[in-house]
């Protein structure tokens, strides 16, 4: 538009300057500034109005040149896509699902009875089948589709705002992925031999907070506290209690540590808030980046991160486990690397970049504090 007005705009004052040579006692220096302030904010309007309609068109044209990648992984600069399967995958964010079957490679270590026998190995695909395409699916799904309204101001080219996807197509696979997630987690009891079906309502006990995270009433994303340490206990407690109940036996010491690492979940979990700010903020959502701004929340991030680990560091020289806690701290170094080298810097240019390569350090963490609680 501002093409448009400026050779206009040159033609006018030109054919007014000539004008002035003969009339210049005719118009005083406060008519011409004020004149030309009117027609400043008449252009800026007449911008600004155009402008609107234009954003969802320049967001759907981002996603026309997106990655088919990203697209499958469910992240960020995805390419727009009519293929109603791919959409289906898209919603579950296959990028979401290793921290869960990481989480369920722990319990199965820390239990201390895993062998490297057909049957063993079987169990465990089943329980990482559960928690990660089948429930970790559901949580994105269900979040996607309450959120919809606020990925229309954020991410309007997401499946449900952009209307690649029905809202009663997504409703189904919401049941379907709820339904065979805890059929997965009754069959593993039943398989296991449980007299108590530990890993069922392990299940139905992480959809429900899935749910109450997502949807209203409760809504516990609102808070920033509470839903990012809800999401931390969904990705780091919930898979490793489910892998150590199915091979052995769940005890509080371990529920303790686990619910501790998953304050450094709710770090991992902030990463993810500050590209929806202008959302959170237009619909009262209290996010921590909205609460205490940009600056201060990529600090209390990174703070949760690091402390946690350092905690888990002190608990396994506590418990005599120098080894295992030095194998930690060595871990912990590459992981404040990547938050000063691309997280700190621009917490929203570079998230995606900064959790590919400082997540892996932070599971390989994991790893090594449930050996040591094995041994």
């Amino acid at each position: 538009m501002a093409d448009v007005l400026n050779p206009a705009l040159s033609l006018n004052f030109s054919s007014f300057k000539r004008k002035r040579v003969r009339t210049q006692y005719l118009v005083s220096p406060l008519s011409l500034s004020l004149s030309r302030r009117r027609v400043t904010i008449r252009a800026a309007e007449t911008d600004a109005n155009e402008a609107k309609p234009q954003a969802p068109g320049k967001a759907l044209a981002a996603a026309a040149g997106g990655s088919s990648f990203n697209q499958l992984l469910g992240i960020k600069g995805a390419a727009r896509e009519t293929n109603k399967w791919k959409i289906r995958l898209q919603l579950t964010k296959p990028v979401t699902w290793p921290p869960l079957v990481c989480g369920v490679v722990c319990g199965a270590a820390a239990s201390g009875n895993f062998n490297w026998t057909l049957e063993d190995v079987a169990k465990s695909i089943v329980c990482m089948l559960m928690s990660g395409p089948f429930l970790t699916g559901y949580t994105q799904t269900i979040n996607d589709y309450y959120d919809r309204e606020i990925d229309a101001i954020n991410e309007p080219y997401r499946p449900i705002p952009s209307g690649a996807i029905s809202e009663n197509e997504v409703i189904t696979q919401l049941c379907l992925l709820l339904l065979g997630g805890l059929g997965l987690g009754g069959l593993l009891d039943v398989w296991a031999g449980h007299d108590f079906p530990i890993v069922f309502y392990l299940a139905l006990g992480g959809s429900l907070v899935s749910y109450i995270y997502s949807a209203p009433p409760l809504k516990l994303k609102q808070n920033g506290w509470i839903g990012n340490f809800a999401m931390g206990v969904s990705y780091i407690s919930l898979p490793w209690w489910a892998g150590q109940a199915l091979f052995g036996t769940l005890t509080p010491d371990i529920i303790v540590l686990t619910l501790l690492y998953s304050i450094a979940g709710l770090g991992i979990a902030i990463v993810n808030d500050f590209k929806s700010i202008e959302g959170d903020r237009a619909l009262g959502l209290q996010s921590l980046p909205v609460a205490f701004g940009a600056e201060t929340a990529k600090w209390i991030c990174v703070g949760a991160i690091d402390i946690t680990q350092i905690s888990v560091v002190g608990y396994l020289l506590g418990a005599g486990k120098p080894y295992y806690a030095l194998a930690l701290l060595i871990l912990i170094i590459p992981q404040v690397f990547f938050q000063f080298e691309y997280f700190l810097k621009d917490p929203l240019k570079y998230d995606v970049k900064y959790q590919a390569s400082a997540q892996p350090f932070l599971v390989l963490g994991l790893l090594v504090t449930a050996l040591a609680t094995s041994h």
